[in-house]
């Protein structure tokens, strides 16, 4: 099709109105709720322009990006009022149409007049199609929006342009994050530090984080252990023209997948608290005389009809908001749907204490004194206490760091034992693998213990680098012996990619001579002189079975280990062997 073609398409479109909105849920798992629907745009879908990034890149190209937003904003605003969806509006905005001639000031709010849409009902997201160092434009955009009641979400974050500038200067109350960060995070460490990064600045500057582009259960299950609230993704729900409006119907019932190995965490079960709660159309009277009876009740859960929670009362709100002239009487006789907080942390039973945690410290409202919901397949059970998972983490901080290895700070020998215990009780196929670093103690000797410290540490870090958080395990034996294990299809490829890394990664400890030669020369165990290639790594590998799991203890897994290491080391150079706990055949490769 012609630019030429594609004008008049785009002229077409705009003249007949020949838009469609899709609506794509954000879910809040704290609250598993939909905290609101972004508003997409398609074109005709007979028509090359129906894909949005051709549309709106031939009206950037013909100078109608304004019209053609606003024909945009009209349809998804119509759209949104029409099947009365709840939660906020997300609108896609491209601050360089507001430099446009055409440009009509106001419009957008003209339009939620037209449809009945409060303006703090809208999130407008400031989003570029062509990168720009305009920031004076962006924060005209910004204020031009937020003075009218809006809230504003920076969209793409970390994508292509110096977004953290943006996000420092403009303090957006959403800031979303790139699709690319979110792509296969649960395989990729540095991906989890950036994000990670950005959940640490969103706190000090008090943003809302919201991870899009999710499609992979272990993406989704990664994030939630690192503490995201608000997802969104293919893996929820697809774009639709009548989205659903039950977040419990988007969640996958396996996330997060499995228990994690390094956990030995208190069950949920420990913080409950089987606590009363209250219907939304409970007369506030009535909510005074509970507190009013129990001196000790913090708070009252607040249920819908389904018996689900959707409202929070703690004590000290609902006492300040009667102080007020008049209140008690005014508000005596309505339901406590009138008072009730509606920003809560609701969390699964089954979820970790540490998502727990994580989830707290990410609520910059959350108040010490208040209590949080916990519920099983979002029915409500009861209450828990931020004070108590305060006082657990810190138990179980200080018993890891008992076991931890004082160089590296991973797991030790007892939350190894642990580790392997938890795996056979599971019945869950892994590999476990043992890894030892070949020549090692003939390169301490030459370097020092002080470099040698300096690989222990390397190693650490490269094993970190291959494992998924949310369903593997890694700890250190003691001096150059680590142990790893892997959950999943691909453990093959992550252990070639270990064993490349390491050696790339060491070439700094060497001398210049010794890299050039490929060997130094060090005293044998005999005391005789000898060559010793550069550090690698063997690798034994037990390929545990479910099958298998019923018939062995953590002891003889560790033993097994032990026993496919001894095999790798007999391998010159970097190797991996593999044991099969069904046949005991040794596979080497």
């Amino acid at each position: 099709m012609t630019v030429t073609e594609q004008l008049c398409a785009l002229s077409s479109i705009l003249g007949q109105g020949d838009l469609h909105s899709l609506f794509q849920p954000i879910v809040s798992l704290s609250e598993r709720r939909i905290l609101g629907y972004e508003a997409l745009t398609r074109g005709p879908s007979n028509s090359p322009l129906h894909s949005p990034v051709n549309l709106f890149a031939i009206a950037r190209q013909a100078g109608r990006l304004s019209e053609l937003e606003i024909a945009a904003r009209e349809s998804a605003c119509r759209r949104f009022s029409e099947q009365k969806l709840e939660g906020k509006l997300f609108l896609n905005v491209s601050p360089e149409s507001l430099l446009e001639p055409t440009h009509p000031p106001g419009r957008t709010l003209e339009l939620l007049q037209t449809y009945g849409i409060a303006p703090s009902q809208v999130v407008i997201e400031l989003t570029e199609q062509t990168p720009t160092d305009d920031f004076e434009l962006l924060y005209k955009a910004l204020h031009h929006y937020r003075d009218m009641g809006f809230t504003i979400a920076l969209d793409d974050l970390g994508a292509g342009y110096s977004s953290l500038r943006l996000w420092s200067e403009l303090r957006p109350d959403y800031v979303k994050i790139d699709r690319h960060f979110i792509d296969g995070i649960h395989q990729d460490a540095v991906k989890r530090e950036f994000v990670g990064s950005m959940l640490q600045m969103a706190k000090a500057s008090r943003a809302l984080v919201i991870a899009e582009g999710i499609e992979l259960q272990e993406e989704l299950a990664v994030l939630i252990d690192m503490g995201v609230d608000l997802v969104q993704g293919y893996l929820l729900c697809r774009p639709q023209e009548h989205p659903p409006r039950d977040a419990h119907a988007l969640l996958p019932k396996t996330a997060p997948m499995v228990a994690a190995l390094n956990e030995d965490a208190p069950d949920l079960s420990a913080l409950l608290n089987e606590q009363p709660a209250v219907n939304q159309s409970t007369p506030t009277a009535s909510v005074l005389e509970y507190f009013r009876k129990q001196a000790n009740l913090n708070s009252l859960a607040v249920l819908d009809e389904s018996l689900k929670p959707c409202g929070i009362v703690h004590r000290h709100s609902l006492s300040e908001a009667l102080l007020k002239p008049f209140a008690t009487d005014l508000f005596a006789r309505k339901p406590i749907s009138r008072l009730m907080s509606d920003d809560f942390l609701a969390v699964e039973l089954n979820q970790s204490l540490q998502q727990v945690s994580r989830l707290l410290t990410s609520r910059a409202r959350q108040r010490i004194e208040e209590d949080f919901i916990i519920t099983a397949n979002g029915a409500y059970l009861g209450l828990g206490r931020v004070i108590d998972v305060l006082k657990l983490i810190t138990e179980l901080k200080i018993q890891q760091a008992r076991y931890a290895n004082p160089l590296t700070l991973l797991p030790g020998n007892v939350p190894i034992q642990q580790c392997l215990t938890r795996l056979l009780q599971q019945g869950r196929e892994s590999m476990i693998c043992y890894v030892d670093i070949d020549s090692f103690k003939p390169f301490n000797d030459i370097y020092g213990y002080g470099r040698g410290d300096e690989v222990l540490l390397c190693l650490a870090q490269c094993l970190n680098d291959r494992i998924d958080p949310s369903r593997d395990f890694v700890g250190h034996i003691g001096g150059d012996d680590f142990l790893m294990v892997l959950g999943s299809e691909d453990w093959r490829k992550r252990l070639n990619l270990l064993l490349e890394d390491f050696q790339n990664q060491c070439r700094r400890f060497y001398r210049a001579e010794h890299v050039e030669l490929g060997y130094f020369t060090a005293l044998n165990r005999q005391g005789q002189r000898q060559e010793f290639p550069l550090l690698s790594l063997s690798i034994g590998v037990v390929h545990l079975r479910p099958e298998a799991c019923g018939h062995l203890d953590a002891s003889q897994l560790a033993e097994m280990a032990s026993q496919a290491k001894h095999y790798a080391k007999d391998i010159s150079g970097a190797s991996v062997h593999v044991i099969d706990t069904l046949d005991h055949e040794v596979v080497e490769s």
